[in-house]
């Protein structure tokens, strides 16, 4: 079987787990524990221990696991659902979730025996919450590169990782990291394998106080220790096919889908704020230039919502994302949604004011959506794909759309 085909099959394998049928209620436990608990973990920028809790148990964290292994059985579309609904109430927790999601996936379509069978029961449990360690001092964002030798000695593997931001990898029950084949010739031979915390030594480099996303807890790590050489994600040296198939199309989705919640979540806010009736009596609803904003707001929402579902659509139908018109599709649904949600939410401040726009304390929270929303464009920069996709446009001078 090809590569190409491999991946067609494993994502229409991903389409048969649709339907959460309780997902809706599940959800609902998480945000309110993520609500109780919002002013503490925002202002001392702590991990959302509580909504984890609550991932835990309602098992959101095997949303991707197989029900015949356990699992809740989800598919695509309920993870988009789970971060548009979560994004409303805290893109830290959002972005937490669709992170976790995304390493959950790689394990469900590329571990191997024995190591699949180690990890899928903690997931389907909700008893393994995974971080990602994939960023490296020195490299950039590039996914597909990685300095960190990983050596191999008498069926072991020795792992050495410093790691700038790691979200969550203070609270992570098991981690996936990349690092440089041991067999490599190239920086850009590199594997991921999974270590379970009690496997490592976790040190903690740094501090974490950054303007948004204060919740993800994105500490700078160490982490060192050895780990039997099975606990390999695909082969040794072939991460990119993880990345292509895996990490770069959940990425892109599911960061977009919780950029989309926490906008959204802000224009309803809003919406509501003015509706009210104390509200009608301190905005002038007949406003052109309060219209003309709210309308602006919804088109581009609607119009990331609307890129957001024909990608769901592609890679629903098992499509190769090696395709130039896929890649630039998947590209621009996160360029555009990085941008497009920041600048809803600041056409939300223009429209309410000083008050509701830009104090900590209005119900419209703002202020606290443009702080994490600012992040998007950085989050794997939008320069970086814009250089991308420039370079994939001349590859298709008669200009397809995936």
């Amino acid at each position: 079987m090809t590569t190409a085909t491999a991946t067609t099959a494993r994502a229409r394998e991903g389409t048969d787990r649709t339907g959460v049928p309780d997902l809706a209620q599940r959800l609902s436990a998480v945000t309110r524990a993520a609500e109780r608990h919002l002013d503490r973990t925002e202002r001392d920028a702590t991990f959302p221990e509580e909504a984890l809790a609550q991932l835990r148990s309602t098992r959101l964290l095997g949303l991707q696991v197989p029900k015949e292994e356990g699992g809740l059985g989800g598919g695509l579309g309920d993870l988009i659902e789970a971060g548009m609904v979560l994004g409303r109430t805290d893109m830290s927790l959002a972005m937490i979730f669709v992170m976790h999601c995304q390493q959950a996936e790689a394990v469900v379509r590329h571990a191997a025996s024995p190591l699949r069978e180690e990890l899928i029961p903690l997931l389907a449990e909700g008893k393994l919450y995974l971080a990602s360690v994939t960023t490296e001092g020195g490299k950039g964002a590039d996914l597909f590169k990685s300095q960190a030798p990983l050596h191999e000695t008498r069926g072991t593997l020795e792992v050495d990782r410093a790691v700038p931001i790691s979200t969550g990898g203070s609270s992570a029950d098991g981690f996936l990291i990349t690092m440089r084949s041991p067999h490599a010739t190239a920086d850009h031979h590199v594997s991921l394998v999974y270590a379970h915390r009690h496997q490592l030594q976790v040190e903690v480099t740094g501090q974490w106080n950054p303007m948004g996303m204060r919740a993800t807890h994105s500490l700078p790590l160490r982490l060192t220790g050895r780990i039997p050489g099975h606990q390999v994600i695909g082969e040794h040296g072939a991460f990119h096919r993880i990345v292509q198939s895996v990490f770069g199309p959940l990425a892109h989705i599911g960061w977009s889908a919780a950029w989309l919640g926490t906008a959204s979540g802000a224009l309803s806010r809003v919406l509501h704020l003015l509706r009210d009736p104390a509200g009608r009596k301190r905005f002038d609803l007949g406003s052109e230039l309060l219209l003309t904003r709210l309308s602006r707001a919804r088109q581009r929402l609607e119009t990331v919502h609307a890129l957001l579902r024909r990608t769901q659509e592609l890679a629903e139908s098992g499509t190769d994302w090696s395709l130039t018109g896929h890649q630039l599709l998947l590209n621009n649904l996160k360029i555009t949604a990085a941008e497009e949600c920041h600048a809803a939410v600041e056409e939300l401040i223009d429209a309410v004011g000083l008050r509701h726009g830009y104090l900590q304390d209005s119900p419209t929270r703002l202020e606290k959506a443009l702080r994490d929303l600012r992040s998007a464009v950085l989050n794997y920069s939008n320069d970086r794909l814009h250089l991308a996709d420039g370079r994939l446009c001349l590859l298709d001078p008669d200009v397809r759309f995936g």
